[in-house]
């Protein structure tokens, strides 16, 4: 899925747009037990709480494509005959009103899923989208409807305890001390099937994870039964191994902070352009990049392999999980230096009397613990 496809989803999560009848769920305690069951309208409900219920909903559909948004590919043998897609399509077919799929579905995730003993709101609600045409000019035509597009969307919100307060009880008459528990967003959740080329792909569903650095791989095992995706945290770990294990002494500073400098100006020309397909790099055009930086040809062929070996064959690579667009960090064993990335050319190596340095011009304006600081010239 792309970002525009993303996004026109996310549109039907609005009280007035989507098609959604009753919310589905379960209140799962520390103890993995369901402490009680939802099914409830979602026209019969307040307005707040329902508007609560679908914002929760609509946060399985946002963050980054690539890093909170992961495509999940099913195998052609799972579509055609396999436990775990069966199951999703009877979910997805019946709109969720089979309750002995629901409580297959509730029980699968419960046996797998792991949140550190925190009790969680498992939610899933059914969605029936009339596909609106898109003209040539890219505007909707909503009187020229194609398709009707059916899926589910779920998601798993950790249930926190909150402070203790006093409250008061009419019946009684009397104050008492309270806890409330109060459902925070969502920690994950799913959209199944995919909504690819803006019509239904049985063979893919859009995982969502709030930490691109925790997928929850046992939920994406019990739930899709595919072989987890690297987070962005991995692929930062792979990727970083990779040029330092193929570049060795030719892995300098400068070139750092080239490689670092052109993969940023990718990232801002594409989001500028906005472009809805993510943007990718092969291994290939990262060697291009360091064949410009001076790095020899060999490294750079152990640069592919190195990314052939941790990434797969014909990988491509995402530059916002390889980079923190945010930062340029330096760390030695005795000091961090941090720098804006625009910045970072302003920081220079020298060897000195045989001792390596790291060096920045100091402007007027130096603080040290927040306190003004003169430089004195030495005599």
């Amino acid at each position: 899925m792309n970002q525009k496809e993303v996004s026109e989803l996310r549109r039907r999560w609005r009280p007035e747009k989507n098609a959604v009848s009753r919310i589905y769920g379960c209140f799962v305690n520390c103890n993995r037990e369901i402490v009680s069951h939802l099914d409830e309208s979602l026209g019969t409900m307040p307005q707040e709480e329902a508007d609560r219920y679908l914002d929760l909903l609509k946060k399985a559909l946002s963050g980054a494509l690539g890093k909170n948004l992961i495509d999940i590919v099913f195998s052609t043998q799972q579509v055609a005959d396999s436990e775990e897609h069966r199951l999703l399509s009877d979910l997805r077919s019946s709109a969720l009103k089979d309750a002995q799929a629901r409580e297959s579905f509730y029980r699968k995730v419960i046996d797998a899923l792991d949140m550190e003993d925190s009790s969680y709101l498992l939610l899933i609600a059914s969605d029936a989208y009339d596909v609106p045409h898109r003209g040539r000019d890219g505007e909707f035509q909503p009187d020229s409807s194609e398709t009707v597009f059916s899926y589910i969307l779920c998601c798993v919100c950790p249930v926190k305890l909150g402070k203790p307060e006093l409250g008061y009880f009419p019946g009684d008459n009397e104050f008492h001390c309270t806890v409330g528990q109060t459902v925070a967003p969502p920690e994950l959740g799913f959209l199944f099937p995919a909504f690819d080329d803006r019509t239904a792909n049985l063979y893919g569903a859009l995982f969502y994870s709030r930490r691109p650095d925790m997928l929850h791989q046992e939920f994406i095992d019990a739930v899709f039964h595919t072989d987890p995706p690297m987070s962005a945290a991995e692929q930062r770990e792979t990727f970083q191994g990779a040029l330092s294990q193929a570049l060795e002494d030719a892995y300098s500073v400068e070139v750092a902070q080239s490689l670092h400098e052109r993969l940023a100006d990718r990232i801002a020309q594409h989001k500028e352009s906005k472009e809805p397909e993510p943007l990718v790099l092969t291994a290939g055009e990262i060697g291009g990049i360091l064949q410009d930086c001076g790095v020899p040809q060999e490294k750079i062929d152990a640069f592919r392999e190195n990314c052939e070996e941790g990434f797969g064959a014909g990988a491509v690579l995402s530059p916002a999980n390889l980079i923190d667009t945010g930062k340029f960090e330096v760390k030695t064993s005795q000091a961090t230096l941090s720098v804006s990335p625009e910045c970072s050319y302003l920081v220079e190596t020298r060897v000195i009397d045989g001792k390596k340095y790291l060096l920045i011009p100091a402007e007027e304006d130096v603080t040290v613990n927040g306190q003004a600081v003169r430089f004195v010239s030495n005599p």
